[in-house]
């Protein structure tokens, strides 16, 4: 089992066991395997993730989830929550932030639950009304550096459905520019531009039965 950091577009593994795809990616010239959690180690990993060339990072531990104890130490945690919206005629929901098409999301907020969380910033971000949440999806990670700290945040992801006649009002305070509609067979366009993190879970998504 893996869970997969992204530092940009830069993936960090940690995990308990090197399956295929991790096999693989060790091939590369320019990744780097570390097999113990010490601190110096970890911030080693750190300065690497820095370099131009730097190509994936993988951690590895027997236990998993000591070793994301440790690894999450040396960020400040912030959980958020998101929607992969479908309405009844299969379209998906996408908004435009940043120059990037992303997924509605936000920050959970204190005593908040998670799938609580993700209806509510998909009904603030984007107007969607009468959302059915369906099931969790899965989780992404991503690290950034704001006001001289180091942020690790930890997206939970919930798939929901809601008619198709709906007024979309983007939440332009949140930078939302623009909203959309996207049939699956129109999909490679906000994916040819979006974060590989959203790659990543609507691929999961994509996946499931």
């Amino acid at each position: 089992m893996h869970i997969k950091i992204y530092f940009g577009d830069k993936p960090v593994f940690l995990c308990d066991h090197i399956d295929t795809e991790l096999n693989e990616i060790l091939h590369h010239p320019d990744a780097v395997f570390i097999d113990e959690i010490s601190n110096p180690a970890i911030k080693s990993l750190l300065h690497e993730i820095k370099k131009e060339e730097f190509h994936a990072g993988v951690l590895w531990h027997e236990d998993l989830e000591q070793l994301k104890k440790v690894f999450f130490k040396h960020f400040t945690l912030i959980e958020a929550a998101g929607g992969i919206v479908q309405n009844t005629k299969k379209e998906l929901l996408f908004i435009y932030r940043l120059d990037k098409w992303d997924l509605p999301k936000g920050k959970m907020e204190k005593g908040e639950k998670p799938d609580a969380t993700a209806i509510r910033e998909v009904e603030e971000e984007t107007g969607v009304t009468g959302l059915t949440l369906k099931k969790k999806v899965g989780e992404t990670y991503h690290t950034y550096d704001a006001y001289g700290k180091h942020y690790l945040k930890v997206t939970y992801w919930y798939y929901m459905t809601c008619s198709a006649t709906q007024h979309l009002v983007p939440q332009t305070e949140e930078d939302i520019t623009a909203i959309k509609w996207v049939a699956t067979k129109d999909i490679k366009q906000p994916m040819s531009n979006t974060y590989p993190s959203i790659k990543d879970i609507l691929s999961v998504f994509f996946d499931e039965p």
